[in-house]
């Protein structure tokens, strides 16, 4: 099967309209999870700090453009153009 039969969904053999049963997708379901690879505690706590300090930055780079910005557009608008 070539890799643009598969993603329209071709199929060769003849069951391209079977559905799953509710059961058998449920225990698929579970089968995946089973394979799920969760992060220990330490991962956990290094990862939530990574995140923290990456959203702290973009808020102050954000909330500095915010305010800069602000300034100019109240100096050219309100003050006359007096920079």
């Amino acid at each position: 099967m070539s890799d643009s039969s598969a993603v329209r969904g071709d199929r060769e053999s003849g069951d391209a309209h079977k559905r799953t049963s509710i059961p058998t997708f449920y225990r698929q379901v579970i089968a995946e999870l089973r394979k799920v690879v969760y992060p220990t505690q330490e991962q956990l706590v290094t990862y939530f700090f990574v995140v923290m300090f990456f959203v702290i930055v973009m808020m102050s780079i954000v909330s500095a453009l915010d305010l800069g910005f602000g300034k100019l557009v109240f100096a050219v608008f309100v003050d006359g153009g007096d920079l």
